[in-house]
This record gives structure tokens, sequence and C-alpha cells, in this order.
């Protein structure tokens, strides 16, 4: 069994937002935040053809969250649930995963929309969003099925006050 992997981080990501209290809580709740994706030059030929997709995976290491526990208070929830049944930040492994809008691509630069995510947050991975292999029609949401999307929303957005004023339903599917 392996006890410890190794990352690199292949580039960084910049946004507006600043601290994790005024950050929408997920790329639903930041369709209008605007960003860039900076793929270290070593790297840099890995984007080719990524132009071509609509949306991208960002997988990147959350460097500022709290230490992990194993039940949390969702910010979506009132009652208690398993870190695993959440989207929470203090996960064994900080790990983030968000889908965001590819506007373009200049050289190592990737402009994004959608973006939920710390500025300086180190970045472990980009993958294609595409509907083919990612969408599914879900029968089930877990606890979330019981959240009305105004509660939702409002939490959803905590602090922010940016550009993000009307995201779209929480209710809606990601589509690429």
């Amino acid at each position: 069994m392996i006890e410890s992997i190794l990352l690199k981080s292949i580039g960084v990501i910049h946004s507006e937002h600043k601290c994790m209290e005024e950050t929408p809580a997920q790329p639903v709740f930041a369709e209008e935040c605007l960003g860039t994706v900076e793929v270290f030059p070593e790297y840099a030929a890995g984007l080719q053809d990524i132009e071509g997709f609509s949306h991208i995976y960002l997988l990147f290491y959350m460097d500022r969250a709290l230490p992990a526990k194993l039940v949390v208070m969702p910010l979506l929830d009132d009652v208690e649930r398993g870190v695993f049944a959440t989207r929470s930040p203090y996960r064994p492994n900080a790990i983030g995963l968000s889908i965001v809008e590819l506007l373009g691509r200049e050289q190592n630069i990737l402009a994004v929309k959608g973006l939920d995510i710390l500025d300086g947050s180190p970045l472990l991975d980009i993958k294609p969003f595409t509907t083919r292999f990612d969408y599914r029609e879900t029968t089930g949401n877990g606890w979330q099925d019981a959240l009305d999307d105004d509660t939702a929303r409002k939490r959803g957005l905590r602090a922010y006050r940016g550009t993000a004023a009307n995201p779209r339903s929480v209710s809606e599917p990601e589509r690429g």
C-alpha cells in the first residue's frame, strides 16, 4: 500500500478571490468570475488542442484549507455530514475540482470563466470536460435533494459581492 504520494504543481490559478469566506462555494455560484490559469512553460506543450473544448476540469491543491475533518457542517446545510458526502475543503487530501468555461488560450495562459478558486492556488492537472464521457442524468443528490435553490444560492455565494449577481439555478446541470 502506498502511504504517501508526491504531486507536482504544473501551474498556478489567478483569480479575483483572495479569501475563502468571500469566494463563491462552487463554479455554479461563480459563473461570471473571470480568471486565468497559468501553466508553467515546461508543461505548455500539453495544452495543444485544448481550445476545442468549451469547459475544462481544474484539479488544484487547496493550500489554505483548514485541517481535515471526517465529519463537517456543509455550507449548504445545518446538519453534520461525512466529508465524502460533501464538497467541503477540509479533506484528508486537500484536492479541489472545478469545472470552468474555457474562453481562450494564449501560449501557456488559459482565460477561464466560472472560477471559484482562490488566487495563487497551485494547479495539479487539467482535463477536458466532454459530454460524451462526463454528463450523466442523476437520480439522487443525497441530502442536497431537500435543499431549495434560494437557500443554496445565498449560502453558496457566501460573502462574495463581485460580478456573480445572478448565478443559474443549482438544479440546472453543467453541460459542456
